[in-house]
């Protein structure tokens, strides 16, 4: 366990202010949000304050209302709305892990020239490696209506364009959002060098925590994380009441 890390509560407030839904709505117990189709992570309903069995119906019909279908993040500790959901024939998808590393712990190196650079607009090189690699105009207005300090992150290797990324700050935490390497030159340590870049721009702007949010499916990406000593913090995972792709959250 990090010491003196941010607790779950400013992790997750993080999450919303860096990655923001489009809209959010107190309703009951529950915070829904209104992904308009950026994603489950700006979808999801989660409970803000003790919640009964028979609050779930009334969430369940708030969230279709909006034109979405019934979907929860549980957050780690949340056993007892797992299980009820679990009952009413929720699927179990998208488990994903919170790390997170004291800034200074990607601060301790220069970048090597022409390598990796905080940029906000985002260049159009960048929207293009990020439709390569899966990520869709919704997704891209989630970094656009995002009012935290931000930048977006722009890659070179082989003296030429090869990655892009996003990054917001929250409360002292920077989180690193939509990192995508180009295929052809995966391997070769850039992922590394935009995680440095992200964290010597928090830094900056007066962060002591960067981190990343990562499928556990998603071995390559745990890999990265792991080498540069981000350390599991909290975990979550979604319930939802009908068949959806999974996708990076």
């Amino acid at each position: 366990m990090l010491k003196d890390s941010p607790g779950k509560d400013t992790l997750f407030a993080a999450i919303d202010k860096t990655w923001p839904a489009a809209a959010l709505v107190e309703a009951g117990p529950w915070l829904l949000r209104e992904g308009r189709g950026g994603g489950k992570r700006i979808s999801a309903t989660t409970a803000k304050s003790p919640w009964q069995p028979e609050d779930l119906p009334a969430a369940e019909s708030a969230m279709r209302l909006m034109g979405q279908s019934p979907l929860f993040m549980i957050r780690q500790g949340e056993t007892a709305l797992d299980e009820a959901l679990a009952a009413r024939g929720y699927d179990k998808v998208d488990p994903t892990v919170i790390r997170l590393a004291p800034i200074e712990t990607l601060t301790d190196r220069p970048l090597p020239r022409v390598t990796a650079f905080a940029i906000w607009e985002p260049l159009a090189v960048m929207f293009e490696i990020w439709e390569e690699g899966g990520l869709d105009p919704a997704r891209i207005q989630v970094m656009e209506r995002c009012s935290a300090p931000k930048t977006g992150l722009f890659g070179r290797v082989s003296d030429r364009p090869a990655g892009t990324g996003f990054c917001a700050i929250h409360d002292g935490v920077a989180l690193v959002h939509a990192l995508e390497i180009r295929e052809d030159h995966r391997g070769k340590g850039l992922g590394a060098w935009m995680m440095r870049c992200a964290a010597l721009w928090a830094q900056r702007k007066g962060a002591r925590w960067i981190g990343a949010l990562v499928t556990e499916a998603n071995e390559h990406a745990n890999g990265l994380y792991q080498s540069l000593q981000l350390e599991i913090t909290s975990r979550y995972h979604y319930r939802i009441l009908s068949d959806a792709e999974s996708d990076e959250t």
